[in-house]
């Protein structure tokens, strides 16, 4: 072979590898350039609070602009006051995630697998589900007093509705040409639910992990209304008697943040599991 042959095998040679290289590249800029992008709109949103406020548009007192609310996080992180409360709120909202998470799944795999057994529970469910979180306060205090009992029983059970409702329904909108082809193939049961029922149960599953988990943020306000003395919620009701809307925007900011990685946390768990997903929003 002569010589401008071989230059001309070698470059055919290159190019492949530096088409992966740079693919590769570009898709980690996508990848940055998209993680990112959610920033946009609450920075632009501070900052045009922050500008009305300069411009006395917004009376400050009571509308604390960003950067008093960043002061005030910063001198409760500082003081260590605010990891306190974030760490109390979490742990309350973890724990009662847990239980009220898998009594979700126990009882909506049983009722949306099992005719008989959604006739027997799921209108009970349902009429409890309309219960606003605030009536069971008082009931929960009367049963288990104002300690951590009655707090995480009420996170659990602000958990447990949208994690029963998604599980079941996911069941019962199986497809059943699922079923059908795995008669075909003479699967097992237990082959049968490992191999098809789950992978397309999973991802409903997952999403009523997400509104639980969002709804146990909810609850664990109410629930730290309860004695709490610790807890972000606490300090949403410090901040209220005490007239400090600063104090009160700084808890909200905090819950939105630590409740915005919760969510993170729990996708980044679950990406492994529905990896095998064909979806439209791949290609966007």
């Amino acid at each position: 072979m002569t010589a401008a042959g071989l230059q001309i095998a070698n470059e055919d040679v290159e190019r492949p590898v530096s088409l992966a290289s740079d693919g590769k590249a570009a898709l980690k800029s996508h990848h940055w350039y998209r993680n990112w992008l959610g920033l946009i709109v609450p920075l632009a949103l501070a900052g045009l609070w922050e500008a009305a406020t300069a411009a006395g548009l917004v009376t400050g007192r009571l509308f604390p602009p960003p950067s008093r609310i960043a002061v005030t996080l910063y001198a409760l992180a500082r003081s260590g006051e605010l990891w306190v409360h974030v760490s109390a709120t979490l742990s309350r909202i973890y724990g009662g995630f847990v239980i009220g998470a898998a009594a979700g799944t126990l009882l909506g795999a049983i009722t949306g697998s099992s005719a008989l057994a959604k006739r027997l529970l799921d209108p009970s469910i349902q009429a409890l589900r309309a219960v606003p979180s605030l009536a069971w306060v008082p009931l929960f205090i009367l049963w288990l007093g104002i300690f951590e009992a009655s707090k995480l029983a009420l996170i659990s059970l602000g958990v447990f509705f949208p994690v029963y409702l998604g599980t079941a329904t996911a069941i019962e909108e199986v497809d059943r040409k699922l079923i059908e082809v795995g008669r075909v193939f003479r699967l097992s049961r237990v082959a049968t639910i490992r191999r098809l029922l789950l992978p397309a149960v999973l991802p409903a599953w997952v999403t009523s992990l997400r509104s639980g988990l969002g709804l146990g943020f909810m609850f664990v306000v109410a629930a730290e209304l309860m004695g709490a003395s610790e807890g972000l919620g606490y300090l949403l009701l410090d901040g209220q008697q005490l007239g400090k809307p600063d104090e009160i925007c700084a808890a909200i900011v905090a819950f939105a943040l630590v409740g915005k990685a919760s969510d993170s946390i729990l996708l980044l768990v679950s990406r492994p599991f529905l990896g095998w997903q064909d979806i439209s929003r791949k290609s966007l």
